[in-house]
Parts: structure tokens; C-alpha cells; sequence
């Protein structure tokens, strides 16, 4: 524990880690709230490179996910959401590669499952806001199914749209963090031993294990950002799937 040991309110370096890109990312958005704002104002059309950073994010989220998978309407309204698992998800997975930090927060299942449930809401309450509980009889009953056939549909249908989605959200975004973690840990603790610990001819090995260890935190750069896309974009999905017409 590093903060407030043996009371309720004790953090360890996890939640520190998750309180800290939390802050991080409120104040980013404070100041681009800011900057969009001022040049509106001013009548700007020339953003600065801040302002430029902020908009090509934020319209990244807002037309590649958002507007793409729900249209202009639908995507606007869930917009809020999708933005903030996002940029929730892409600051935690980042800390992996950060030094002194090293893990990314994603990999403790906690703030996954939180994500994820907040996703399994999310779609539920979208389909029952435009069907009704029609939602959960079409859903678990598909139209066009033969009656006899029901007996099997309908458990596979409640198994991958109501318990197992939430699941595979969380667990496919922490085992991805976890995996990189691990390799990181193992390339740079072998260039540690290497280096510090090993004799002669064998020292030689640790720029080797040093090589794989930079490339993997490239990689790993490239995995945070997947895996906070594909997060978001299977929350689209689920939504858009909640809306649709034959539901």
C-alpha cells in the first residue's frame, strides 16, 4: 500500500495509477473545452497545435465509431460514452510503457468489468428505450425461427447477448494488457541479469534482450491504442445492435 494503509481508503499503486491518468484526462478536456471555446470567441479559424490535437481526437471518436456505427443522431447521443471510454481506456493501457509506472491499469480486471458493465447497461437501456420489452422477447426469440428450434435459440441467445458480453469486454482487454505487461517484464529483467549478473560472452545477451524490449514497448504503443479502440468500437456495436430495426 502507498497511501492510507490499514483504513478503508487505503490505495496501492494501481489505484494511484488510475486516480492519477483519471486527473489527467479531466484536465486535457478542460483545456480543450477551453481552447474550442476561446477561438470560437475570438472567431479563430487558425487552431493552435493544442486545439488542432484536440479536435482530430475527439472527431476521430465522433465520426470513425460514434457516427459511423449509429449514424449522425444516435451517435451524437451516445457520444458522452463512447468518448469517455476512449480516452478512459487509451490513458490506463498507456501507463504500461511509461517509466516508474510500468503497468498499465487496464490489467487488473477491476476497471475493465466497471467498463464493460457500464457498456451492458448502456445497450440494454438503448433497446428497451426504442422497443420496449420487446427488446428482451426479440432478442431471445429471433423472427423467423421455427418454434421448435427455440428450445436451443433462445439459451445461446441469452448466454452471448446477456452474460457474455460484458464478460469477453473485460476479460479481452485485460488479457491483452496483462500479455504485454509480462513480455515487457520479461525483456527488460533478462537485459537486467544480463547486464548486472551474468559473465564474460553471456553480458552480450543483454542488448539483445534490450532490442526485444524496446520493440515490444513500440508494439505495446500500438496495442493501447487497438485495444481502446476496439473497446469502444464493440460498445457501438452493442448499441447499435440494441437499436435495430428487427428489434
Amino acid at each position: 500500500m502507498i497511501l492510507f494503509a490499514g483504513t478503508p481508503f487505503e490505495l496501492n499503486r494501481i489505484m494511484m495509477i488510475r486516480l492519477l491518468v483519471t486527473a489527467l484526462v479531466l484536465v486535457v478536456f478542460f483545456l480543450w473545452s477551453g481552447t474550442f471555446k476561446k477561438a470560437y470567441k475570438n472567431k479563430q479559424y487558425v487552431p493552435s497545435r493544442f486545439q488542432l490535437m484536440g479536435e482530430i481526437s475527439l472527431n476521430f471518436v465522433r465520426k470513425s465509431i460514434a457516427h459511423e456505427q449509429l449514424g449522425e443522431k444516435d451517435g451524437d447521443r451516445f457520444l458522452p460514452l463512447l468518448t469517455t471510454i476512449f480516452f478512459i481506456v487509451l490513458g490506463m493501457n498507456v501507463t504500461g510503457i511509461i517509466p516508474s509506472l510500468n503497468i498499465a491499469s487496464t490489467a487488473l480486471i477491476g476497471l475493465p468489468l466497471v467498463l464493460a458493465v457500464a457498456a451492458y447497461f448502456t445497450f440494454i437501456y438503448a433497446g428497451v428505450k426504442k422497443h420496449g420489452v420487446g427488446f428482451f422477447k426479440n432478442s431471445l426469440f429471433p423472427a423467423g425461427v421455427p418454434a421448435a428450434f427455440y428450445i436451443l435459440v433462445t439459451p445461446i441467445e441469452l448466454l452471448s447477448t446477456f452474460i457474455l458480453r460484458p464478460i469477453t469486454l473485460a476479460l479481452r482487454l485485460t488479457m491483452n494488457m496483462i500479455a504485454g505487461h509480462l513480455l515487457l517484464v520479461l525483456c527488460f529483467s533478462a537485459t537486467s541479469y544480463f547486464l548486472f549478473n551474468a559473465e564474460g560472452f553471456f553480458k552480450a545477451f543483454g542488448a539483445g534482450t534490450f532490442l526485444f524490449g524496446f520493440v515490444f514497448t513500440l508494439f505495446e504503443m500500438l496495442v493501447a491504442f487497438l485495444q481502446a479502440y476496439v473497446f469502444t468500437l464493440l460498445t457501438t456495436v452493442y448499441i447499435q445492435l440494441a437499436l435495430a430495426d428487427e428489434h
